[in-house]
């Protein structure tokens, strides 16, 4: 499976959780970044750090692919 496949098949519902959460903590780390008054530095820096983080939690929730495995049955 290629990656393309991987990121349009279904996706498993905690993974699409987890995707949105991603998402959402880059967002904040953006909007913090992007603040037009002066923030302390580390306040700065651990948003980069949102930023990075949310974006690689976001990239590896999207690639998760949901299985159609058929349940085993016992003889």
């Amino acid at each position: 499976m290629n990656l393309v496949e991987r990121t349009l098949a279904p996706t498993p519902k905690w993974f699409k959780i987890l995707r949105t959460v991603g998402i959402a903590l880059a967002s904040v780390g953006g909007i913090i970044i992007a603040s037009p008054i002066a923030l302390p530095v580390g306040l700065v820096s651990a948003a980069g750090y949102l930023v990075l983080g949310g974006s690689i939690i976001s990239v590896v929730s999207q690639t998760a692919v949901k299985s159609e495995e058929e349940p085993k049955t016992n003889p």
